[in-house]
């Protein structure tokens, strides 16, 4: 058996014990290096092309369209909404300025004298007018001196933005201290100074800059600090305004003038030596005695007490009416979302010529804040005092002045019970539901006999009189039952005309908007004014002026127009514009029924008629006397006045109707002075005799006689129960529709 002879391999005389080992060593270190050279260079490619692309978006973007539309920030950023009225020769004047937040006024470069714009160069970016809206030189000292400010913190460290950088911040309102946001700031900076010339960006940052005391741009803190108009400003007024803007607080003048200052003469100091100014006029700013609005020497100018003297603390009700009004026309006609239409009245900059009669509007709001003659109670959180609103309007839809709330007033923008709430209107109603689309519809004249008596409504005997009576049987003429507020009378009529065109009345007529058709279209809503959800002081105003304008129906407004800052654009505008709601003849015979309510020994508001002044109205009052309503009307104006707690309660402790207290001191005052007057009248409504008996047209035998308005066209039948004639029934009538 052969055996196996072993195979020995020869040794590599070249290596060496161990070396195996080495090699796999290095071979892994030259691993490791090979993929951290390839991270690295990944990275540096990765940011090469980062960088390629970033500045290749800059400069696309900084050659691109504007970034920024000034004009449009010219229009609509936060710029100071100003309400106008109009004088006795009927010339605008500021009547309020809408602050909210800030106080901003756009004024034009060229408006801001001859020293403003070499001003705020001095002070705020000496290379403005030669960089390209980064002054790199500024930047990389402020980032070098940021960096060494961590080591050495008592260093100071110079702003590196330049004008044009700061207006990018005023316009956007981001200043947080990040990489991105400087970023950004940068290249909005480049791309404006590509798009706009250097006085229009200097223009914006004048208009935009924050110089304390809530005032947004330089003529209003001109008009603040030193009661001026900006371009009236001298240099060194113009210096000492520049310089609130370094920090607004310590250097306001009106509280830290020996820091204004200090401060002012600096920059007086870096005009001379930036050649802006010559020495004769340095020399002269420094030695001009500075006067601020609160210095005991100030004297405003006639147009600064102008401006001012309609500045108050919080905006009377008819202002929150205007901006309500134009809030809600900027959505219906503009399309504007609410939250926009917002931003435009408070921050738009508008210019909003408002229908006030500042006079009247006077006399309303002291009525109202002193609560004179209402009823002496406390008024606490546990036990609120009774409240009160009232709207004064003429007879084409201009409101003239209006109140919303009784005593002081509570806050800006707060419940305004004029246009914001609905109470049941009592018998107020009825002229509206009842009495005039009766008498429209020839159902009824001024003295046709009704009786004054119950009816079955659902197998119940139904109304009550106020009061508790049930009525007295007997018959009433339209005009005594409308002056007495008879319930029944309204009653028997709506029966014969029925729901669906009274109610119909109401809100096609009338435009009564707060109606509820399950609930309103009933006898106690439409005959006695006991509404579902009730009617407003507003609406009641418009729809009793048909009754003394010839039947016309105006929709209320408060403003004429509403234009821009400039007025170079109409945005808005109200013309005053009708649509008949009842005839001209109907119209006339409610106004003087309406008078008799006054007039008439059994009338419900004797009290209430304006001295001198033929006067119309009609009060209500609701179930258990939670509601008090006065509604009335001379030939010049026409108010509705609503009165009770918000929290409804019995009313008690007042003197006759509070509502009609209300209504004649206010009326009263505003019509001293004024010429006398009457109501239109229509060719075809006669005053003519009737027969207290039959309520027909009287002859020569009738025994007991008053006189009445009617339609020439609806004239009633000739009494006929006194002359024993039917055919002298037949000629008389024939004879009186001939006069």
């Amino acid at each position: 058996m052969k055996g196996k002879i072993p195979v020995f391999k020869k040794k590599d005389p070249n290596k060496k014990s161990g070396s195996s080992k080495n090699i796999d060593t290095i071979t892994k270190h030259s691993a490791k290096w090979q993929v951290i050279i390839a991270i690295v260079l990944v990275l540096v490619i990765t940011i090469c092309v980062v960088a390629a692309s970033m500045f290749a978006y800059v400069i696309s973007f900084t050659n691109g369209e504007c970034a920024l539309d000034l004009e449009s920030y010219k229009n609509n950023q936060n710029q100071t909404t100003i309400i106008y009225a109009y004088d006795a020769d009927n010339n605008p004047y500021e009547y309020c300025r809408l602050n909210n937040s800030e106080n901003r006024i756009w004024v034009d470069l060229s408006d801001m004298g001859p020293y403003m714009y070499k001003t705020v160069i001095a002070m705020e970016d000496k290379r403005f007018e030669s960089h390209a809206g980064v002054d790199w030189f500024r930047t990389i000292s402020a980032s070098m001196q940021s960096l060494l400010s961590k080591v050495i913190p008592t260093m100071r460290v110079q702003g590196g933005s330049t004008i044009t950088q700061q207006l990018i911040k005023n316009l956007t309102d981001e200043d947080d201290v990040t990489l991105v946001r400087k970023f950004n700031e940068i290249t909005y900076a480049l791309n404006l100074e590509k798009n706009y010339q250097k006085t229009e960006i200097a223009e914006a940052y004048l208009n935009t800059i924050y110089l304390g005391e809530n005032c947004y741009g330089v003529q209003t803190a001109a008009e603040k600090y030193f009661g001026k108009d900006v371009g009236d400003l001298n240099l060194a007024e113009c210096a000492s305004l520049l310089a609130i803007t370094n920090s607004p607080t310590l250097y306001d003048p009106l509280i830290n003038p020996e820091n204004n200052k200090e401060r002012q003469e600096y920059c007086l100091g870096e005009l001379l030596s930036e050649k802006k100014i010559t020495q004769e006029e340095y020399d002269e700013a420094m030695a001009y005695d500075l006067v601020f609005t609160n210095d005991p020497d100030y004297v405003p100018s006639e147009e600064m007490q102008n401006k001012q003297k309609p500045e108050i603390q919080k905006y009377d009700f008819y202002t929150e009416y205007v901006i309500d009004s134009v809030i809600a026309d900027l959505q219906s006609e503009c399309g504007y979302s609410k939250s926009k239409a917002e931003e435009m009245v408070f921050y738009g900059g508008l210019r909003i010529y408002c229908a006030v009669d500042p006079d009247i509007q006077s006399v309303v709001t002291r009525v109202y804040e002193n609560r004179e003659t209402f009823a002496k109670e406390e008024d606490t959180e546990e036990n609120p005092a009774a409240q009160s609103a009232m709207v004064i309007m003429d007879y084409a839809g201009r409101v003239v002045g209006m109140a919303g709330e009784a005593g002081e007033k509570s806050s800006n923008r707060c419940l305004n019970r004029a246009t914001d709430t609905t109470r049941s209107p009592g018998s107020s109603i009825k002229p509206l539901s009842i009495y005039s689309p009766s008498i429209e519809y020839g159902m009824i004249n001024w003295s046709t006999m009704i009786p004054d008596a119950q009816i079955y409504y659902q197998g119940e005997k139904m109304p009550f009189n106020y009061g508790g009576g049930s009525g007295s049987g007997q018959n009433v003429t339209v005009q005594n039952a409308l002056a007495r507020s008879l319930n029944t009378v309204p009653v028997r009529i709506l029966r014969d005309l029925t729901f669906d065109r009274s109610y119909a009345f109401l809100q096609d007529r009338f435009h009564i908007t707060s109606l509820n058709e399950d609930e309103d279209k009933n006898y106690s809503p439409l005959a006695m004014g006991g509404m579902y959800k009730g009617v407003s002081v507003l609406e009641m105003t418009a729809a009793y002026a048909a009754f003394g304008n010839g039947g016309l129906y105006y929709e209320p407004y408060c403003y004429y127009k509403v234009t821009d800052s400039k007025g170079e654009q109409t945005i808005l505008e109200n013309k005053s514009t009708s649509e008949r709601a009842i005839s001209e003849e109907t119209a006339n015979i409610m106004c003087e029924m309406l008078q008799t309510v006054i007039t008439d020994p059994q009338g419900t508001t004797r009290p209430y008629g304006i001295s001198g002044y033929p006067t119309m109205a009609k009060s209500g009052t609701t179930t258990d006397d939670h509601d008090r309503w006065f509604i009335g009307g001379t030939p010049y104006y026409v108010s509705a006045v609503w009165y009770g707690y918000d929290t409804q309660k019995e009313i008690t402790g007042v003197y006759l109707n509070p509502s009609g207290n209300i209504f004649k001191r206010v009326m009263d005052e505003i019509h001293e002075g004024l010429p006398s007057k009457d109501f239109p009248k229509s060719e075809n409504v006669v005053e003519l005799k009737y027969c207290t008996e039959t309520g027909l047209l009287a002859s020569d035998s009738c025994p007991s006689t008053k006189t009445g308005w009617y339609n020439k066209e609806a004239l009633p039948a000739k009494c006929a129960a006194h002359s024993g004639s039917s055919s002298d029934t037949e000629e008389s009538t024939s004879e009186a529709a001939e006069d």
